[in-house]
């Protein structure tokens, strides 16, 4: 390898810093009000000590495993992450490329910047989910589901931490919006609208006023299994299950939410025994190292997801970028996995850690 290519994710992050306008960068990069939980999302990792198990037969390490039934090569699927194509031109289409060639999940946007079907037909062999925002009009989110459907999506991921956007200050300091030639073509379709349409728009038509009970009838109503994204407390992760969650997704929204909000590994392991096996349990925010894909495993998820770490490959190196920082982390993985004394992620437990508030027992 040359000595100049990137080692890590945080190299392919400053790379990214610099070659992207600082009002692009901050968009993806940024969180909401003092930033807090958005650093607390990468710190908390930090303060995580690992405990490997010596003596262990790690001469042949698997990073697969399965998610609500799909095999994958890694615990790890790419997260939903907006108007891709501000980073490169084939957008989400690149990143669904990438997401297959590392045997991996990608979650789509509702605000992506590409249609489920031309993912679906850029990348026909990924598997991939769809993220959903519900909105007020029942009929235009009934569009959205059956495209994503018709498009081969295994499932549903519903958002319920953004009945608004946060207060992203970034934003405001740079005065930067989604340039007009930057849509969200799925909503448009959706709305049988012509034109592009904004974030601002979409964020007008999400149903504030969402309930348990509308999730049920969504959830009881749809083909594809639906995952509930967002979720922060056990009463929550409760509910969940009792309204027909196929799997939870602990997520704060990567910090660009609430701002105050703990980081989203320190919110795991109530959501786990909330849950108490009766559906997988994921978690997204802060993951940039093999090792903290691990931490998350100990804590009891299933699998985590990461939006921002291969959104800075792409922004490198397009979809070769993405692929490469996807194949660092499963690299990463896969290191951490034989260090630990781990020969699957199945064999991590909460005894191979200990640091984190309430993650070991």
């Amino acid at each position: 390898m040359p000595a100049s290519e990137p080692v890590n994710v945080a190299d392919y992050e400053q790379l990214a810093a610099e070659r992207l306008d600082p009002g692009v960068h901050g968009y993806f990069a940024g969180g909401a009000g003092d930033e807090w939980t958005l650093r607390e999302n990468v710190e908390a990792f930090a303060r995580v000590r690992l405990r490997p198990r010596v003596l262990v037969d790690v001469s042949d390490v698997t990073t697969a495993t399965t998610v609500l039934g799909s095999e994958i090569s890694m615990p790890l699927l790419v997260a939903p992450v907006a108007f891709q194509r501000l980073v490169d031109p084939d957008g989400e289409v690149a990143m669904a490329r990438a997401a297959a060639a590392a045997g991996t999940i990608m979650c789509l946007s509702t605000i992506a910047s590409s249609r489920p079907r031309e993912v679906a037909g850029g990348a026909p062999a990924a598997p991939r989910w769809f993220q959903l925002y519900c909105l007020s009009d029942r009929g235009v989110t009934r569009a959205l589901i059956d495209e994503a459907v018709e498009s081969g999506f295994d499932a549903i991921a519903l958002t319920v931490d953004a009945p608004r956007a946060g207060r992203r200050e970034r934003d405001l300091r740079t005065g930067f919006e989604i340039p007009a030639e930057i849509s969200a073509p799925a909503v448009a379709a959706a709305i049988g609208s012509e034109r592009a349409v904004s974030v601002q728009e979409v964020f007008s038509l999400v149903d504030a006023s969402l309930g348990w009970d509308d999730f049920a009838e969504l959830a009881a109503d749809c083909s594809l299994p639906v995952v509930l994204k967002g979720v922060q407390t056990g009463e929550d992760a409760r509910l969940a299950v009792e309204h027909g969650a196929a799997g939870i997704v602990v997520s704060n929204h990567g910090g660009r939410q609430l701002d105050g909000v703990p980081a989203a590994l320190e919110l795991l392991p109530e959501v786990v025994e909330a849950v108490d096996g009766r559906c997988e349990v994921l978690m997204d925010g802060g993951i940039r190292r093999g090792t903290d894909v691990v931490a998350a495993l100990a804590g009891g998820a299933r699998a985590v997801l990461a939006g921002r770490a291969p959104l800075w490959g792409l922004a490198v190196g397009g979809e070769r970028g993405a692929a490469r920082v996807l194949e660092i982390l499963r690299s990463e993985i896969t290191l951490a996995l034989t260090l630990l004394g781990c020969p699957s992620p199945a064999d991590v437990t909460p005894e191979h850690v200990r640091g984190a508030p309430r993650l070991a027992k």
